[in-house]
């Protein structure tokens, strides 16, 4: 799939990137849509969960931090951030890291064909301040702790296997998570302002007991070619990883990651960018660049990334005006989803179910601003194929 950068639009064209604008591609540049238009077009009021949705949208609220999960007796956790979901039969399954430290850990709601709520669980405890993480092929999820020296803990969505504690993937602010099934890799973010992008490479896909993790080393500029290269110790003491290898890049607050198509894409808050890794002619450049946009920002606070069937990037904002960005393959950026009345909360762990008709994501702090007042909602409508 190939995508070109804002700030190849703004370099060209002039792109003012309105809500819904259209940026570059190929030879020609089309002028900006409409401000709030885009492939689901504008956004309505807010519903009854406070959420402004496209026309065919709707939400429901799916757990609430410190309540039971409907149907179960099941406790969900505060803070939910980083998720995905898994194919379970006819159902599936969503799970959800806990932002929180002491605690940590993960939990999961699994959903009937229908998409009715059939149970809810623990499937890690007692680590600190799980983030985001990464869904594997062999359907695991890896759970990141966002601490200095943190792990990546592989952990079962079923709850039925113990989790582990995955060293050899490095000791070091860990964030997101994204598999490449192509080049047996896992590529994994740093969230410090110096932070790097690194990629874990297993003596054997599918086993993450063992291997070699490597960073990825490039110029300053915003793009240009890629190298990999070994980290020394991966344990990450008495020197940081980040600092280890002469010539890595240093990107500023790295967050959400994903891949798909022989590209990954990851953001860093730092700079609300989000950046493209050409993984065929290992290049990389920008996808989204705020500070290139003239006017308003379509996107600001960008965290949590995911992607749709469609080839649509989702890009949920950490702050900002509380909305899911989508980024289309054309390069349309427009706001999916608004929430309203939290304002001091930020939007974490979107994920698709696997059929594709239903977006799940929460509100970390929801209307309280505190880790308590957590709000997991799934929303459902005529996403594009």
């Amino acid at each position: 799939m190939e995508r070109r950068s804002l700030l190849r639009a703004a370099l060209i064209g002039g792109s003012s990137a309105a809500l819904g604008g259209t940026l570059w591609r190929g030879a020609a540049y089309a002028a900006p849509a409409q401000p709030g238009t885009g492939p689901y077009g504008a956004l309505g009021g807010p519903d009854a969960n406070g959420i402004r949705l496209p026309s065919g949208f709707t939400s429901r609220v799916v757990a609430r931090s410190g309540q039971t999960v409907a149907g179960t007796s099941y406790t969900w956790h505060n803070a939910p951030d980083g998720g995905a979901c898994y194919a379970d039969g006819s159902g599936w399954i969503y799970v959800s890291n806990s932002e929180i430290s002491p605690g940590g850990g993960a939990s999961a709601v699994k959903f009937s064909s229908t998409g009715a709520i059939t149970g809810a669980y623990r499937i890690l405890s007692d680590t600190r301040t799980n983030c985001a993480g990464g869904k594997t092929p062999w359907n695991t999820w890896l759970s990141c702790e966002e601490v200095s020296l943190g792990y990546v803990y592989e952990t079962d969505p079923w709850g039925v296997k113990a989790a582990i504690r995955r060293d050899a993937m490095g000791r070091f602010k860990h964030e997101a998570a994204a598999a490449d099934p192509v080049r047996k890799v896992i590529y994994l973010t740093e969230d410090e302002t110096n932070g790097r992008f690194y990629r874990f490479v297993p003596g054997t896909w599918g086993d993450l007991s063992s291997g070699t993790l490597q960073v990825l080393v490039a110029g300053s500029a915003t793009s240009g070619s890629f190298t990999w290269a070994d980290i020394p110790d991966p344990d990450g003491s008495p020197t940081a990883t980040r600092t280890q290898v002469s010539g890595s890049k240093s990107f500023n607050g790295g967050e959400g990651c994903h891949y798909a198509n022989d590209t990954v894409w990851f953001t860093t808050k730092g700079d609300n960018r989000v950046w493209q890794l050409n993984l065929t002619d290992n290049t990389y450049e920008l996808a989204y660049d705020d500070s290139l946009v003239s006017g308003t920002a379509p996107l600001t606070g960008v965290d949590n990334i995911t992607g749709s069937s469609s080839g649509d990037l989702f890009v949920a904002e950490d702050g900002g005006n509380m909305e899911i960005c989508v980024i289309t393959p054309d390069d349309v950026i427009a706001p999916f989803l608004r929430i309203d009345g939290q304002s001091g909360s930020e939007i974490t762990g979107p994920a698709f179910s696997p059929d594709g008709r239903r977006l799940y994501f929460s509100s970390q702090r929801g209307t309280t601003g505190s880790s308590s007042g957590g709000i997991t909602y799934e929303v459902t409508g005529p996403f594009r194929a």
